[in-house]
């Protein structure tokens, strides 16, 4: 048996998936797992808190040597990666918006649950149509992280396979395992919609199980947990229990300002626009016990972008400083004053050089 028709296991089984009869089967596999999952999570979740249940029944690894391990969260943009993210986390650590493109770094999440350390990796979506500098440089952030980890997580549209779909699967290099992560599976409403497509992708590449999830799902998510653990190997922890990014402050910041200038813009402004942290420090408070002060710049490529971003009689700008400095001072629990330029350097994002200057690898 060839690679390309090797078997697809739905979460921890190993069910064939050669006819539509064992597609059914598959899929019927994996709704009873789910419902039993559900259900011990609803037992659960009445005696502790939400979070707390997931730390204490998912992946459950018998107690004995540390695990820890690598896993990619891979797929083109704006299928739901950072979303992933942060749900396997359990914080918001990766920004979040309906614009593609929107991560452009390398997010690290880290989960420490029991025995085993999950240490997750957001990336970008990888980029196909334009070849700007900047778009190099997130494509190759992709290829970097994905020649170098334990397990691969390809998210896709549950139901959908486009050609951006198929540049990152391309990507791909044996000896990997990876797992089809069907995201945005509660979308689909009848099974026999979804028989014909897995067997399209089980063609396309051996992927070790196929998992239908919905990254909002509690439940889902939790599930995933179990399943991820038995790819990663033995070895100490990287980081301490508590941690779960090994993102900066100063980072969070920039990705906050930027995640909100995207959600008050839309459309409107081009994704090439981007958020530099010129001041980042604390300051000394009678009234606060921690005080942070930053000075934050967007830069655009355009003054008819510039006007855009700052609006009618600066209200626009206002509110992007304004959600920013809330959702920050939640996040680090402290008092934050920020401040907000915009300025414009044209055709920065095709200038090698300034988009290293400007943070990206």
């Amino acid at each position: 048996m060839n690679d390309a028709t090797k078997k697809v296991a739905v979460s921890a089984d190993p069910i064939s998936a050669q006819t539509p009869k064992d597609l059914e089967l598959m899929l019927a596999a994996s709704a009873a797992k789910a419902a039993k999952a559900t259900k011990a999570a609803e037992s659960t979740e009445s005696a502790v808190d939400a979070v707390d249940a997931v730390d204490a029944t998912a992946a459950a690894v018998a107690t004995g040597p540390q695990r820890c391990g690598v896993i990619a969260i891979v797929g083109k943009p704006n299928v739901g990666k950072s979303t992933l993210l942060n749900a396997l986390v359990g914080q918001k650590i990766s920004i979040t918006s309906r614009k593609a493109q929107t991560t452009r770094h390398r997010i690290t999440g880290i989960r420490t649950i029991e025995q085993t350390q999950f240490v997750f990796v957001d990336t970008p979506g990888f980029q196909t149509r334009h070849a700007t500098a900047l778009n190099k440089s997130l494509n190759k952030t992709v290829m970097g992280v994905i020649s170098d980890v334990d397990l691969i997580l390809f998210v896709v549209e549950a139901g959908s396979f486009t050609l951006a779909d198929a540049k990152v699967l391309s990507l791909f290099k044996p000896g990997i395992p990876t797992l089809l992560i069907a995201n945005k599976f509660d979308n689909i409403h009848r099974r026999a919609e979804i028989a014909p497509w897995l067997k399209s992708m089980q063609e396309r590449h051996p992927f070790a199980e196929f998992v239908p999830m919905s990254a909002k799902n509690k439940n889902d998510v939790q599930r995933l947990f179990g399943i991820c653990a038995k790819y990663l190997p033995e070895a100490p922890w990287w980081y301490e229990a508590d941690e779960l990014t090994d993102r900066s402050e100063k980072f969070l910041a920039s990705e906050t300002v930027r995640e909100k200038l995207f959600r008050f813009t839309g459309d409107e402004l081009p994704y090439t626009s981007t958020v530099i942290i010129e001041q980042f420090g604390e300051e000394k408070s009678k009234n606060h016990k921690r005080l942070v002060r930053i000075a934050a710049t967007i830069v655009v490529e355009r003054d008819s972008h510039k006007a855009m971003v700052i609006g009618d009689k600066g209200e626009r700008l206002k509110r992007i400083g304004m959600e920013t400095r809330q959702e920050l001072e939640k996040l680090m629990d402290c008092k934050v004053f920020i401040e907000i330029w915009v300025k414009v350097r044209s055709g920065w994002a095709d200038d090698e050089a300034r988009v290293r200057s400007f943070g990206y690898e």
